[in-house]
């Protein structure tokens, strides 16, 4: 079990960085990890060099994911795993204080469902 937020952010940044393809980085730095589509596209009335997926942010206590996916698709992701549930925090974002192998192959699915998600409705290329 993995309770230091540092860790805890490395491995949920790698996770998000093994889409690289279908995502490219907006940023990367010690505070924040973001990931969009390679797409340019309008996103509300902005157009953008890619539509937003997700953002890695580590906290003194808990490393906060934040997942555009469950927020637009919330339908998809109903019945994700209770401990995955748990750890969400109002619509898409997760706070994650502790980190097992279970709950790391819950959140890489999760990502996984979403990125299908997204290039199934054209907002992500497909590799």
């Amino acid at each position: 079990m993995i309770t230091d937020p540092k860790e805890i952010d490395q491995i949920v940044r790698a996770i998000l960085k093994s889409h690289l393809g279908p995502l490219q980085i907006r940023k990367d730095e010690e505070g924040v990890l973001e990931v969009a589509g390679t797409i340019p596209t309008m996103q509300g009335k902005q157009k953008v060099d890619g539509f937003y997926v997700a953002s890695v942010m580590p906290k003194p206590k808990d490393v906060r994911l934040y997942f555009f996916p469950i927020y637009t698709d919330a339908k998809v992701f109903e019945h994700i795993d209770p401990m995955l549930r748990k750890c969400l925090k109002g619509k898409s974002c997760f706070h994650i204080k502790k980190l097992d192998d279970d709950l790391k192959a819950h959140i890489t699915k999760m990502i996984a469902m979403g990125i299908k998600v997204y290039q199934e409705k054209k907002l992500l290329i497909t590799l």
